[in-house]
This record gives structure tokens, sequence and C-alpha cells, in this order.
């Protein structure tokens, strides 16, 4: 019997995400790590960046975007976690993820993160997932080195100043590169 079925959970689903997804997309994404809705789970970066994490305009372009992806997790009918996928030759690139924190720390994150792996292998023959995280947010770098991920030492200043990226409540953030092979 699988984990979801012993906890009583319905099954997830996962689709690609449709122009018509956007709003609650931009809406999960943003529950998920900024504001108070963002603290009841374990995802938010309300005490590292003020301000919106998305917007309309940025999950439509990656709808759009004929090189990306959003995959879109359901549970029974109401969109519950998403992430975008985005190929760069036999790389792919896993960002925008968001888990609705209400079911953070539920398995429901493993699960996106396999299908991702899953999407990318198959898809596009990517032999390696790439994705950037503030290097600030150990919990959540430790979270992916145990499904995999490395960290590379490779870092990317944060934009300060471009408010579409939020508003930093600290000096130094950085995002910091983590790679993992897709076998």
């Amino acid at each position: 019997m699988s984990d979801t079925a012993q906890r009583g959970e319905l099954p997830l689903t996962f689709r690609h995400a449709v122009e018509a997804d956007v709003p609650v997309l931009t809406a999960l994404v943003e529950s998920a790590y900024r504001g108070d809705a963002s603290r009841a789970g374990w995802t938010t970066e309300a005490d590292l960046l003020e301000g919106r994490r998305t917007d309309p305009e940025g999950v439509g372009a990656v709808v759009r975007d004929p090189q990306s992806l959003m995959l879109v997790v359901e549970r029974e009918d109401a969109v519950v976690a998403c992430c975008q996928l985005e190929q760069r030759g036999e790389e792919a690139y896993f960002g925008m993820f968001a888990v609705s924190p209400g079911l953070q720390g539920g398995g429901v994150g493993r699960a996106v993160l396999a299908e991702a792996e899953r999407t990318v292998r198959v898809r596009w023959g990517a032999t390696r997932m790439r994705m950037q995280v503030i290097r600030q947010r150990e919990d959540l770098i430790a979270w992916y080195e145990r499904r995999g991920y490395t960290r590379t030492g490779e870092f990317l200043p944060f934009p300060y100043g471009d408010e579409r990226f939020g508003i930093p409540q600290r000096p130094d953030l950085a995002f910091e590169y983590l790679v993992k092979p897709l076998g």
C-alpha cells in the first residue's frame, strides 16, 4: 500500500498549465513564499523578503514559453502545487516550485520533485536538473540535498533594486545553484 493510501489522502494528478491557470498559480506561489499565509508552511521567505514573489506576467511568460512548462499539481480538482521546468540543452531548470502551505511537510513536494525529474528526462532527454535557491535557506537546501541535489559553490547575486523579486530584508542575499544528475 502506498504512503498516500495509508494516510487516506487522495492521489495527486499532474498536468501542464494553460493560460487560464495563471491567476491561481500566481496566488499559489505567493501564498507559499510571502506574507502571513506563507508562515503556515515551512517554505516561507517572509523573513528574508517582503513584497511579491511573482506576478501574472511572470507566470504567464513561463506558460507561453515553448522551452518551458508549468507543471500543475491537483488533488480533487484543486491546485495544490506547481513548478516551472525549462529546457536548457541537456540540462533542465527547476523553479517557481510551490506547495500549498497547509500541505507542506506531507510528501506533496517530494512527489512533485520526482514527477518534475521524470518529466524532463522523458520530454527533453535532460541528464541534469539545475535550480537556484537563496543561500540563506539552509533548511530548504538540506531538503534538496536529501533528494540528491548538490551545492555547486556557484552563486548569483540577488537582484537588489528590482522589486519583481521582492523587497530584501537583509543586505547579504544571494542565490546558490544546486544540481542533480538524472539517471
